[in-house]
């Protein structure tokens, strides 16, 4: 045993074991989060219960199941619940989705199953996903156009006029979204950039009465422009309006749900496999292209991937030539003295410094001091309003920056330090400059290392949430960082971002049983976005790496 000992063979199984374990756990975690989070978009049946209560009478129910789980008797309120027919210690309950939030004053509700007298799937039941309120449980009986019956469920017909309907409806509503969104978005930003001009031009002294008969000719024709697509927009939304599904809810009274509202309708419970299949990769299209709604605990996620993907681009180009210009004068420059010794443990201590910090130096430099200094030298006809000294993309993406920085220099001092002295030796010797041989032969083999350094700063900064809390992330963006005014890249606007918005809609949303499911999807997308960021960085560095491997050589 001592001599197995001697030869190191323990510590090798023990190294393999621990690598194992480690693999296993984080694959678990990521198969775990996937699991709960993606299996939100599968439908669910829609059951139709009855239940009876403490005082004899029976309750109707319409929704889905969200949740079970197995609880001891003693754990339920003797007050609500009638417990003298359940002879056994543990009892099964179901977390039910009942939505129809005009009528019942929350969405989910605990139902014992000894309590439940009849449980049914019908056929007919319907989910109408709508734009406000969230979901409507019913049995959908007309279709109506402008208050008068056009479809019947008798009808053989039914469900082709109704979901002609609805896709009528959603297109139009579309066009109108898009029509707010682009052409009259776009006025109203040339109707503020004219009113910041005749500003500037007046504090410049140069407002003269030709330049303000100029200003006043460009904004009347933007005002014209605005009532055409106004009338336009009015058109659209009143198309929208003329038709509506007559639907019996939980109450078996009929509720008029105006179509303009509904997103999607669909039968659950009359869905084979493949329908299934189906809804369920459009639902997790629509998560991933739309936008959020109902406080986050509603629609999609797209401004926060873009945001997310958008500010980590924005600081790997901050970074990366920062990062490395520093390690190259570190390496290749400085002489080792005190000086650059004090500089090496900075750059290390660096590292381990909380990001919060960063994020308080970020708002108090960056922002106040860097982005005032801005506002009153290019911008001061916007004041006091703000336009870079407030929290936006361009001072999140320079405050990871820094924080990753380390990262980034560290990484790219050994890769220099790997290049053997012969090649510069080599180089010099031919004549090359020590510019150039920096430029041409040692930056192109120590670029896997920089690569590699830049992966660790994505990982790092693509989760990272509590400075950006303090220098531009926000719970809803009305606009993106990038659209078609002029000059196209806002890197003043705020944006939103993954990690924030699990926080926010996990710990901040009023309706935490409806954020809980999406809390998973968000982050296993957030794990998607990360590993696809570090796939791309890692193929470029394979490129680099077998293009300059016969330098090394």
């Amino acid at each position: 045993m001592k001599k197995w000992f001697r030869t190191g063979k323990p510590w090798i199984w023990l190294t393999a074991g621990s690598v194992s374990i480690s693999l296993i756990a984080v694959i678990g975690l990521v198969i775990m989060i996937g699991w709960r989070g993606l299996s939100f978009f599968w439908p669910s049946a829609i059951h139709e219960m009855d239940i009876k209560q403490a005082d004899g009478s029976t309750k109707h129910i319409i929704g889905e199941v969200y949740d079970s789980e197995v609880v001891p008797t003693t754990r339920l309120p003797q007050s609500m619940v009638d417990l003298a027919d359940i002879e056994s210690e543990t009892v099964t309950r179901y977390l039910m989705k009942i939505g129809n939030r005009e009528y019942v004053p929350l969405d989910f509700t605990w139902v014992l199953e000894s309590l439940v007298t009849e449980d049914t799937t019908p056929k007919d039941m319907a989910v109408i996903e709508r734009s406000k309120d969230g979901n409507f449980y019913g049995r959908i009986t007309a279709v109506t156009e402008n208050g008068e019956v056009v479809a019947k469920q008798s009808d053989e017909d039914f469900r082709k006029v109704m979901f002609e309907r609805v896709e009528r409806a959603v297109e139009l509503n579309e066009q109108a979204m898009g029509l707010q969104e682009g052409e009259i978005s776009s006025i109203n930003y040339q109707l503020n950039e004219l009113s910041l001009e005749r500003r500037r031009l007046e504090l410049q002294g140069e407002l003269t009465e030709q330049a303000i008969v100029d200003l006043q000719a460009q904004r009347e024709q933007l005002n014209a422009d605005y009532q055409v697509y106004e009338k336009e927009l009015f058109d659209l939304r009143e198309q929208a309006q003329r038709d509506a599904l007559i639907v019996k809810d939980f109450r078996g009274e009929d509720v008029k749900v105006p179509m303009y509202r509904v997103l999607d309708v669909n039968f659950p419970n009359d869905m084979g496999f493949f329908a299934k299949l189906g809804h369920f990769f459009q639902q997790i299209g629509k998560f991933v292209s739309d936008d959020p709604r109902e406080a986050n605990t509603e629609g999609g996620v797209f401004p926060a991937i873009f945001g997310t993907v958008f500010m980590v681009l924005l600081m790997s180009i901050i970074v990366t030539p920062f990062g490395v210009v520093a390690a190259v004068y570190l390496h290749e420059y400085a002489g080792k003295n005190p000086v650059t010794k004090l500089i090496r443990i900075a750059v290390i201590n660096l590292a381990g410094v909380p990001s919060i910090v960063y994020g308080v130096f970020g708002l108090g430099f960056f922002v106040y001091m860097v982005g005032g200094s801005l506002d009153q030298i290019f911008y001061p006809e916007a004041l006091p309003n703000p336009t870079f000294g407030t929290p936006g993309v361009l001072w999140s993406a320079v405050t990871l920056a820094i924080l990753t920085l380390p990262v980034v220099i560290v990484s790219t001092e050994e890769g220099l330090s790997r290049i053997p002295p012969s090649l510069r030796e080599g180089s010099l010797s031919l004549g090359a400059t020590k510019w150039e041989t920096i430029w041409r032969i040692i930056l192109p083999m120590a670029s896997p290392a920089i690569m590699t350094g830049l992966i660790l700063a994505v990982a790092r900064a693509a989760g990272e949430v509590a400075p950006l809390m303090l220098v531009g992330v926000v719970k809803s963006a009305p606009m993106l960082p990038v659209d078609g005014n002029f000059p196209y890249l806002h890197l003043d606007r705020k944006f939103m971002h993954l990690g924030f918005h699990i926080y926010d809609v996990g710990f901040q949303s009023p309706n935490v049983e409806a954020a809980r499911p999406l809390v998973y999807a968000t982050s296993f997308l957030l794990i998607t976005v990360i590993v696809g960021l570090n796939l791309t960085a890692i193929g470029v560095r394979n490129h680099l790496r077998e293009k300059y491997r016969s330098l090394e050589h």
